[in-house]
């Protein structure tokens, strides 16, 4: 990936934004910690986002169809613990 990495970085973070009114409005949030050399998306949930039931399908439905409708390339989005 190298030097391509900050520029997808940045794309993601972008997907990230216009989804993150979303979960704040739900007294959550979204971190990105990293993207791998196999184009997965490690998130890390927050706030209210964090331990909800219903925090796999909306990383899954919601995030994960954000993040590839908007960078291709990524193959999945995963959510992490404290920066794991």
């Amino acid at each position: 990936m190298g030097e391509d990495k900050a520029k997808l970085l940045n794309e993601v973070e972008e997907a990230l934004e216009s989804i993150r009114p979303y979960l704040q409005g739900d007294g959550g949030n979204i971190t990105l910690i990293d993207i791998t050399d196999e184009y997965v998306v490690k998130v890390r949930l927050e706030g209210s986002c964090q331990g909800c039931p219903l925090s796999m399908q909306t990383l899954k439905g919601g995030v994960e169809m954000v993040v590839k409708k908007s960078v291709p390339q990524i193959t999945e989005v995963i959510a992490v613990e404290d920066g794991v």
